[in-house]
């Protein structure tokens, strides 16, 4: 028989205390927590990264008198600029109006996006008068200047003076936005031209590297044969082997090579070879740790069906390595766009050779106060760089978190 127990109606519940609490639930509380705070902390990072740039982009696109004047977070704000003047013209410019000796003008250009708010006679009542009031000149006469800076100056008597005066004032600039940057920068002497020979440079030199990398990853990998173990150990060591302490001993040794064969030591084939043997450890390295952990079934099932190992390296591991062939290629992208003293060294300073990084470097040697040019060359090279990222950033995720999770 069965017995059923009934709890009075004023009985107390009993409420399980945290101790009581299986363990799995309270472990699963703690790793929700985790991700909450995992995820705050990799959004922070991301926005501590992106400001920068949003920022980079918004001073080039804003107008050079604005961006001299206040930050780009103040961009779509109104600007106030400190008193200014502007001489007067000559007295013999008057003309007689209703009976008035008169002059006219405008104290802003035809296409000033600047108002006057206020101005005066001098620097030190520049913020005295607002636009429409009538003051007195000590050139003799009474002036009227309007928000758009026009301004009327009349005198009953003829106007005598041999120093035109001057009129002082505080305008404001609404926010204004264009392209004018850019083209500046494009239009710039050989810009456009950098520009080619960078992706010269880049593209090649990121494909050898690449497909170089991935053979000698296979191979090391998958293949047996002597010596492996010391390639690998090799491998490994020339990560910490600094760039620009190889630089010069890999130039002279290209150049002597180059000699024998009647070539020029410097030159594109150069470079390409440079970043290509600089880059190749890092992308071995990689890529072999992403293909040792494919499964060891489909490389046994391609021996039994008779496939060589081209054919098993072509038809089944490059396929199930996209992911970190494009993570490797991002960076080695990167790294080669963003490269100057490996081109100096390989192609030179010349014009027709220069990359857009050494063309930058010269603008910031002529143009070095005039920031929105470099706002928007900055922005150009890394505009590239952007692209290749973004259009390839699944993959990029996809390479990263590869072996991460079996």
């Amino acid at each position: 028989m069965s017995t059923t127990t009934t709890l009075a109606p004023n009985a107390d519940i009993a409420v399980p205390k945290a101790a009581d609490v299986p363990e799995p639930s309270r472990r699963v509380r703690r790793f929700k927590v985790g991700r909450l705070v995992t995820h705050i902390a990799l959004l922070l990072i991301v926005a501590i990264w992106t400001l920068p740039t949003f920022g980079l982009l918004i001073s080039s696109v804003r107008d050079p008198d604005q961006l001299a004047l206040s930050g780009w977070w103040t961009a779509l704000s109104t600007s106030t600029i400190s008193a200014q003047s502007e001489r007067l013209p000559a007295a013999g410019t008057a003309v007689v109006e209703d009976g008035l000796y008169t002059i006219r003008g405008n104290l802003l250009g035809a296409d000033d996006n600047r108002t006057i708010r206020t101005f005066g006679g001098t620097a030190t009542t520049a913020g005295a008068n607002p636009v429409g009031a009538t003051i007195e000149l000590r050139a003799g006469g009474t002036i009227t200047v309007e928000e758009n800076g026009d301004y009327v100056w009349t005198s009953p008597t003829p106007f005598e003076y041999t120093t035109a005066p001057r009129i002082s004032y505080v305008a404001s600039m609404a926010p204004r936005f264009t392209l004018e940057n850019y083209s500046t920068v494009l239009n710039a002497n050989g810009i456009g031209r950098s520009f080619i020979n960078s992706a010269t440079v880049a593209i090649p030199a990121t494909i050898i590297s690449v497909m170089v990398a991935a053979f000698a990853a296979y191979a090391l990998a998958w293949m047996k044969f002597p010596g492996r173990t010391f390639f690998v150990i090799a491998v490994v060591a020339l990560l910490v082997v600094p760039l620009q302490m190889a630089l010069v001993p890999v130039l002279r040794l290209h150049v002597q090579i180059a000699g024998m064969f009647g070539i020029d030591g410097k030159g594109y084939f150069a470079v390409w070879l440079a970043h290509t043997g600089f880059g190749l450890p890092l992308a071995v390295y990689l890529l072999r740790n992403y293909m040792v952990g494919l499964p060891r079934e489909i490389m046994e099932s391609a021996r039994m069906d008779g496939a060589s190992h081209f054919q098993t390296f072509t038809t089944m591991v490059l396929p199930l390595s996209v992911p970190a062939l494009a993570s490797i290629a991002i960076f080695q992208f990167l790294w080669i766009w963003n490269d100057l003293l490996v081109a100096l060294v390989f192609l030179g300073s010349q014009d027709e050779y220069v990359v857009l990084t050494g063309k930058l470097v010269d603008l910031l040697g002529t143009m070095g106060s005039e920031w929105h040019i470099l706002t928007a060359g900055a922005f150009i090279s890394i505009l590239v760089p952007l692209i290749v990222f973004f259009s390839l950033q699944r993959y990029f995720v996809r390479g990263l978190l590869a072996g991460s999770v079996k």
